[in-house]
């Protein structure tokens, strides 16, 4: 070997090693263990409800709604309500230390419609801002097995 290459591997050897030196820092947030919840989003025509509990669903972290962020009823089904409400639960669920959260979305169900209101979409999307992780996704809207007659007699609601 040269000399000039005797130099260059001194030098490396000599050099600490960074991953060594990361080894013993303590660890990030990238490598802690993840603290999930689930984020149980309620939307319909009238409001968005918006609770975080723990991952067993028993114990309640953050909870909030479109009525406890808005002065006027009308607003609170609508999707900058629903927003406000999220980022508010979101900034309490990281506080608690909550890195991730599975999603629970409901709507009325029943021999109502099944369809979640206009807050559902912008409230998750408030979530995912807020920096919360998203897991599983799932819906957990109310269907009747064959249940009572629905409301308006034999003919239908007559307009």
């Amino acid at each position: 070997m040269t000399e000039a290459a005797k130099e260059k591997v001194q030098a490396i050897e000599e050099r600490p090693d960074s991953r060594r030196e990361q080894m013993t820092e303590a660890p990030s947030r990238q490598f802690q263990k993840a603290k999930w919840g689930v984020a149980h989003v309620y939307s319909s025509v009238n409001n968005t409800i918006i609770h975080i509990t723990d991952i067993t669903g028993a114990e309640t972290i953050a909870r909030c709604s479109g009525g406890m962020v808005t002065k006027r009823d009308k607003d609170k089904g609508s999707a900058f309500p629903a927003m406000l409400a999220a980022r508010k639960v979101a900034g309490d669920a990281i506080a608690k230390g909550i890195t991730g959260v599975h999603l629970k979305i409901r709507a009325p169900g029943g021999h109502k419609k099944r369809m979640p209101g206009q807050g559902a979409q912008p409230a998750i999307r408030a979530l995912v801002r807020a920096g919360l992780r998203i897991g599983k996704i799932e819906d957990v809207t109310p269907v009747p097995h064959d249940s009572t007659r629905k409301p308006g007699g034999k003919r239908g609601r007559r307009v």
